[in-house]
């Protein structure tokens, strides 16, 4: 007979709701914000930023630019890794969300290659390595502290909250775009109707730091803080200590990270350049995609504090490469009915190789290098894994002329987590329990 964990104190209660909603605001913010990029980038940056290339060499461009940012996310993730075991979580979340919202809307605001030339693009690269900065220390920081101050055995469940940000973020990125896109003429879109998405940012920058601001500290870094157990250079000494777990932990995230921007980036362009599809059908199939996304990452949080980690892993990592070839085999119809279950079912791989990340990087690392260890292996991930797979995905149609090459391309990088998979060891829950808040 299973037993539910204690319930909190009504005072914890009302602190964990606080964190837990701190959390998801903020990560679904920073990600609103990353991806309205990126359903730019496939839809109208070639034309104003790079007009004088071809139709494919501006898209390639174009997704060029998003994946750069990817470059600048370790270093990110060193930076905010290095101050959040140093000297907070809470501080470093607040900075990290000014930080993407002062670039977002820096995006919204910038001249076209037609006003400016050369310095448009320029500045675009610049300004989405700022997105990039932000986006590789805002997550390690969201997700310690839902799953640090989360009660015991519920540590999966919470810290999938700061994963649905995620798919939160895109469907509110893409219901955006489509309504924008849906009042305004192919004409307006092109000429200012794709600002309107960055310029929101600044509503949503200023809820965001309102509710970060209010919530406490991380307890297990309040007590490291109060036994001066912190580490002076949390970095080298997670190399030292920890390469084994590193290793593990950016093979986890690969395959999600990939075949997740193929979902956030690549079908749009893929379904309106290649398929002849409208815009507005595009951005409806990515936000289905990206509710069943959202709601298979809380369930599989769940699922990984009852069945373990590990298990739920290796569920959604075999079925989103089983997945990979049928996934564009129905979009290919140019059906709406099969492209929204093509979608729904990569969304439930996605979910529960997501929703557990959160608790399962809290248990690889210990406490004082915490934030240095997820920071950095969810940026390295994400540069294995997504940082250029819509440009790799748009060059791979180009040369071999079919989506089956795209399918080969998201399956191998599903193997590579597979094996991951295997090689991650799993404590039994007790041990995960004091691992996570021990400070020693």
């Amino acid at each position: 007979m299973t037993h539910s964990p204690p319930l909190a104190p009504p005072a914890q209660s009302a602190q964990l709701r606080r964190v837990v909603g701190a959390s998801l605001v903020g990560t679904t913010i920073e990600w609103y914000d990353f991806f309205i990029y990126a359903s730019a980038a496939g839809l109208v940056f070639g034309t104003q930023f790079f007009p004088a290339l071809d139709g494919t060499a501006a898209l390639l461009a174009s997704f060029a630019t998003l994946g750069v940012s990817f470059v600048a996310r370790p270093v990110g993730g060193i930076v905010a890794g290095h101050l959040g075991d140093r000297y907070g979580r809470k501080a470093v979340l607040v900075a990290t969300l000014l930080l993407m919202g002062i670039s977002t809307v820096g995006v919204g605001v910038l001249p076209s290659y037609g006003s400016i030339g050369v310095a448009a693009p320029v500045l675009l690269v610049v300004l989405r390595l700022l997105q990039g900065l932000s986006a590789g220390g805002e997550w390690g920081g969201a997700a310690l502290m839902s799953v640090e101050h989360a009660p015991p055995g519920r540590r999966g469940f919470f810290g999938s909250f700061p994963q649905i940000g995620v798919p939160i973020g895109l469907l509110l990125a893409n219901l955006v775009f489509f309504t924008v896109s849906s009042v305004t003429t192919a004409e307006q879109f092109q000429a200012w109707g794709w600002r309107v998405p960055f310029l929101l940012s600044v509503v949503l920058i200023g809820v965001g730091f309102f509710v970060r601001a209010k919530v406490s500290e991380s307890p297990v870094f309040t007590e490291l803080r109060d036994r001066r157990t912190r580490r002076a250079a949390p970095l080298p000494h997670l190399f030292r200590t920890n390469r084994r777990e590193l290793l593990v932990a950016i093979g986890l995230f690969i395959a999600n990270n990939m075949v997740g921007y193929i979902l956030i980036a690549f079908i749009n362009s893929y379904g309106t350049r290649t398929l002849g599809l409208s815009s507005t059908t595009m951005l409806f199939v990515g936000m289905v995609g990206a509710v069943a996304w959202g709601v298979f990452t809380v369930l599989s949080g769940h699922w990984s504090d009852r069945w373990g980690r590990r298990r739920t892993y290796l569920v959604g990592i075999v079925a989103m490469g089983a997945w990979t070839f049928p996934f564009f085999l129905l979009f290919d119809t140019r059906s709406v009915p099969l492209m929204l279950a093509s979608v729904i079912v990569l969304a439930f791989g996605l979910g529960l190789t997501y929703g557990p990340q959160a608790a399962t990087y809290a248990e690889l690392f210990p406490a004082s290098v915490r934030y240095s260890g997820v920071s950095f292996a969810y940026a390295f991930g994400a540069i294995l894994g997504g940082g250029f797979a819509p440009l790799v995905g748009t060059w791979l149609i180009g040369v071999t002329g079919t989506s089956l090459s795209v399918s080969a391309y998201m399956l191998l990088a599903c193997l590579i987590t597979f094996a991951a998979v295997l090689a991650l060891r799993e404590r039994p829950a007790a041990e995960r329990e004091a691992f996570v808040l021990a400070t020693d």
